[in-house]
């Protein structure tokens, strides 16, 4: 759920700033917001510029075997961890192309994907595919669909 909040103080290896930038690495002092209601994977953004969103459809890469990737195919229903920046969360591969059964490593494919919780995100952005704490894809969203 988005949270307004006011930045009162920025900070960057010690020094007080007076901006951050995008991909800047800060520390920022919110007004009315502990450390206890910030958690990995939360966006810092102008108000209104990114919304959360939990299905998308996306263009993928299964790394192969020799990658490092699955060594088996996978199918409709598959639930790996997304990771989007910093935030990772679980999802469901929802629908696979028109006549295709299931995806093999080394495959490029299109998927649509639904996530257990929404994510702050926007077409173009890149993320990984996980499973069980080894990267087995990687993809980039091309469609918001909620």
């Amino acid at each position: 759920e988005p949270l307004k909040t006011v930045a009162t103080s920025i900070e960057m290896f010690r020094k007080i700033l007076d901006e951050a930038l995008p991909g800047d690495n800060v520390g920022v002092l919110l007004r009315g917001v502990g450390k206890d209601d910030v958690e990995r994977g939360q966006v810092l953004a102008k108000p209104g510029s990114v919304t959360p969103h939990r299905r998308f459809r996306a263009q993928v890469y299964i790394l192969s075997k020799e990658e490092g990737g699955r060594h088996t195919p996978f199918f409709l229903n598959y639930r790996p961890q997304f990771y989007f920046r910093t935030a990772d969360v679980t999802g469901t591969v929802v629908k696979l192309p028109e006549g295709v059964e299931m995806v093999m490593p080394g495959d490029n494919v299109e998927l649509e994907v639904e996530l257990i919780a929404p994510v702050a995100m926007e077409e173009g952005l890149r993320f990984a595919i996980r499973e069980g704490g080894r990267t087995v894809g990687a993809g980039v969203v091309t469609k918001i669909l909620d």
